[in-house]
């Protein structure tokens, strides 16, 4: 009974410590606040790092630079060289027109307005759910045109 309870106190106590029972979690932001708002560059460099699950000192260390000088690269506008570029993309795994962004077309192939926005929302929604959008769409659709036809 005694090495039943032993292992009980000790298993409540592996629980405890490996449940995060604080106010502090894995979504929480990491570091000091900054002052003054990133550049959009730098907003950009910031999210894609913590995508890549980095941190600055990682990245500073796979550059071969001073973290000091890689945060300043995220925190302030700066000039940064093609080289440079390409070495950061590297560091992140991403290719160069990934990490600089290429700019969205003005006008797509795809619906305007209103209905673009609700095709963007549904592609986000679990597939099953989105072959019932589908089916919905189609089904009007083919009610539409043997209105038109007859």
């Amino acid at each position: 009974m005694a090495d039943l309870l032993a292992l009980m106190t000790l298993t409540m106590q592996a629980l405890t410590l490996t449940l995060p029972t604080g106010p502090y979690n894995a979504a929480m932001q990491t570091g000091r606040p900054a002052k003054h708002s990133r550049p959009p560059f730098g907003e950009r460099l910031h999210a894609l790092r913590e995508q890549a699950g980095l941190s600055q000192a990682a990245v500073a260390k796979k550059l071969g630079i001073a973290q000091r000088s890689y945060s300043a690269w995220e925190r302030r506008a700066v000039a940064l060289r093609h080289d440079q570029l390409e070495d950061l993309a590297a560091a992140l795994g991403l290719t160069l027109a990934e990490l600089v962004g290429t700019p969205e077309a003005k006008r797509g192939n795809g619906p305007a307005g209103k209905l673009r926005q609700v095709f963007e929302r549904a592609s986000k929604l679990p597939r099953d759910q989105q072959k019932h959008v589908v089916r919905v769409i189609e089904d009007t659709l083919t009610a539409y045109d043997v209105r038109k036809a007859g």
